[in-house]
């Protein structure tokens, strides 16, 4: 079973082919004993006294370090029947020795061998990034097993093991609380940046590793740290199953996933190969046109053939997409691939599900309104005795909504209680007969005109109403209404404020449930009355309407719809498989900020591809008429083509300093 650490030295394994006996960094040594060659032997030819071969020694010296490992790395992909573009540079300086141009030649290495070890060393940083989500689960637990405590390899745990995850220790592997109560950091994991408080699940013996939704307060993820309380927690996950290990796995595979600007630089570059080399070869014959030697014909063609050679444009937007990606991952945001990356970036409309994405998904006591002459510490008395002997959501929530307003309400016990489907409950309370329901429940009672303008009106502000009857005596009114996360408001400004112009509230709720929660927190738009499939027709339309739309939902029920958007962007995706799975971008924390942040990095990451492509065709189409012109030769051809290799790279890890603002 490998561990996190061995499947990413598996899958970076292409990088260790610049490494050798001076380990990792082995190319940049090369490339320095290159270039001390190259200076030496350039000295050596000012002094008279020395024959030409001794300089010439030094060259061919430059000439080993300096092309061994482009050599290497061509003989190799020939063998898979790729031709790479940095192949053509060892035909370059083949063709400065035939000339007898060994200088120019070992410059041509020196620089090209030099600006590839400086390229890999710098996109190494983008990868480390990645890599440090590996390190971040320890490489042992302390399983709980035949009533003693051992420590095994994360490797070794089963779903059901008991582990110990002492105070401010990592947590080892995904599970559920069974012992204990403290607060844990889940900022590496979901980017939160309050820690999340703990506490054991209610049932002990239940099989959780099968469970689809998990409460917050009750999970936890491997990778994340815990705070001052020891806690005791179930395995639900084994080590290559984890959050983390999943994770680990998609932003690697980010690499293989070609953007829309990649795959425009592919269909270039396969234009723009071939017709370079004919230009090379036309070249090679101008001295059969223009009163010149062969040997300054075929010296303007290797010329062309470096200031032509699109390396910058080759790994200009790689290296903008691994440092964007990585710094998402930072940020408890991951993004699958160049496309999302790109396209999230260009949007101007975002459609949002209500429950649970705008909202927190549960009902919450808004308003207590005692009828009439009614005593309101009598008619909560009467209204919690009965809820709180239903199974019902709203009733709990009103149970604990009542209790945290008057924590030292007392009340006594209601009976025979009985619900009534789709209306409400009847029951008893001091021997009198209590119902509470909607306004269907009372529909044959007559609620009276005030009552009823009264119910309508909080109806129309997006709440759900309960009357309350106690013997026969309308006593009071309770509403309740799913509410916006408090965050909300906030996210919908910001993105307002950096340029999405419309967005639409998609739900299953009724259209006036819809729009009170849009008025209070921004909302542009609402489609209300829903279904799972009118969802997907719903961003089908909007997605024609402003070009492209991105969805942002729970990645459950929602998955249709984020499938048919521009970009699906799934909230809380750290413990949603499916979430993983069908989103586009999954917000690992159960909170809408990271949407902005997403937002920005793709904008900033759009900017700095575009920059990119400038500097590397820019450089490409001004090298290459003034070396067919013989204003530049190699030399000053392969220093500016290295450097903007060298500049797109680094303009590119400019991401991973990116910060939301």
């Amino acid at each position: 079973m490998e561990s996190n650490k061995e499947k990413l030295e598996a899958e970076k394994g292409h990088n260790d082919e610049h490494g050798g006996i001076f380990g990792a960094n082995t190319e940049l040594y090369f490339a320095i004993i290159s270039g001390l060659l190259l200076g030496t032997g350039y000295g050596l030819s000012f002094s008279e006294g020395l024959p030409s071969w001794v300089s010439n020694a030094f060259y061919w010296g430059a000439y080993f370090f300096g092309g061994f490992f482009t050599l290497k790395e061509a003989i190799e992909n020939i063998k898979k029947g790729v031709f790479e573009i940095d192949s053509l540079m060892l035909v370059a300086a083949a063709g400065a020795g035939i000339l007898g141009e060994w200088a120019e030649g070992a410059l041509l290495l020196f620089l090209f061998s030099l600006g590839h070890a400086l390229e890999h060393y710098a996109m190494a940083k983008a990868r480390k990034s990645i890599e440090a989500l590996a390190s971040l689960a320890p490489p042992v637990a302390l399983v709980k097993r035949d009533g003693r405590e051992e420590e095994l390899p994360i490797e070794k745990l089963e779903l059901g093991d008991t582990i110990v995850i002492k105070p401010n220790s990592k947590v080892p592997a995904d599970g559920v609380v069974v012992k204990g109560e403290g607060s844990v950091n889940q900022a590496p994991i979901t980017g939160e940046s309050v820690p999340v408080d703990k506490k054991p699940v209610d049932d002990l013996q239940k099989d959780y590793s099968k469970e689809k939704s998990i409460k917050p307060e009750n999970r936890v993820f491997a990778g994340t740290i815990n705070g001052s309380s020891a806690l005791e927690v179930k395995v639900i996950r084994k080590a290559q199953d984890s959050t983390i290990s999943r994770l680990i796995k998609m932003v690697n595979e980010v690499e293989q996933q070609k953007s829309p600007t990649q795959l425009f630089t592919d269909r270039f570059e396969k234009i723009f190969v071939p017709s370079v080399l004919v230009l090379v070869v036309v070249l090679c014959f101008a001295f059969l046109v223009i009163d010149e030697p062969f040997s300054k014909s075929f010296y303007r063609a290797m010329s062309v053939l470096v200031a032509a050679s699109p390396c910058a444009l080759a790994i200009s937007t790689p290296s903008a997409v691994l440092s964007g990606v990585a710094r998402a991952a930072r940020g408890g945001v991951l993004i699958k691939g160049g496309k999302p990356l790109e396209d999230l970036g260009n949007l101007e409309a975002v459609a949002f599900d209500k429950t649970g994405t705008l909202t927190e998904g549960k009902p919450k006591l808004t308003n207590i309104i005692p009828w009439e002459d009614a005593d309101e510490q009598h008619f909560l008395q009467i209204a919690v005795a009965v809820e709180k002997q239903s199974d019902h959501p709203l009733a709990a929530a009103i149970v604990k909504g009542v209790q945290e307003k008057y924590p030292d309400l007392s009340t006594g016990d209601a009976s025979k209680v009985k619900g009534i489907v789709g209306k409400g409950v009847s029951a008893e309370f001091d021997g009198k007969e209590v119902f509470i329901g909607n306004k269907a429940l009372f529909k044959d009672k007559g609620l009276g005109k005030d009552l009823e303008d009264k119910v309508t009106a909080l109806e129309k502000e997006g709440n759900t109403t309960m009357i309350v009857q106690y013997d026969g005596k309308f006593i009071g009114i309770l509403s309740l209404m799913d509410v916006a996360r408090p965050e909300a408001k906030g996210v919908l400004e910001k993105l307002k404020s950096i340029g999405i112009k419309q967005m639409i509230m998609l739900t299953g709720d009724n259209q006036q449930v819809g729009e009170a929660v849009a008025k209070e927190i921004g909302v542009t738009e609402v489609m209300g009355n829903l279904m799972p499939e009118d969802k997907v027709a719903a961003v089908e339309k909007l997605d024609k309407q402003y070009g492209k739309v991105a969805m942002v939902g729970d990645g459950v029920n929602d998955a249709p719809a984020m499938a048919k958007s521009t970009v699906g962007i799934a909230m809380g995706a750290a413990g949603s498989d499916v979430a993983l799975e069908t989103a586009d971008i999954a917000l690992m924390g159960d909170k809408l900020e990271g949407l902005p942040f997403a937002i920005g990095l793709s904008r900033k990451s759009r900017a700095i591809i575009k920059q990119n492509l400038w500097i590397s065709l820019g450089v490409v189409a001004v090298l290459i008429p003034l070396t067919i012109a013989g204003v530049a030769s190699i030399g000053p051809a392969v220093m500016a083509h290295e450097g903007s290799t060298l500049i797109v790279v680094f303009n590119a890890l400019r991401l991973l300093v990116y910060k939301n603002k």
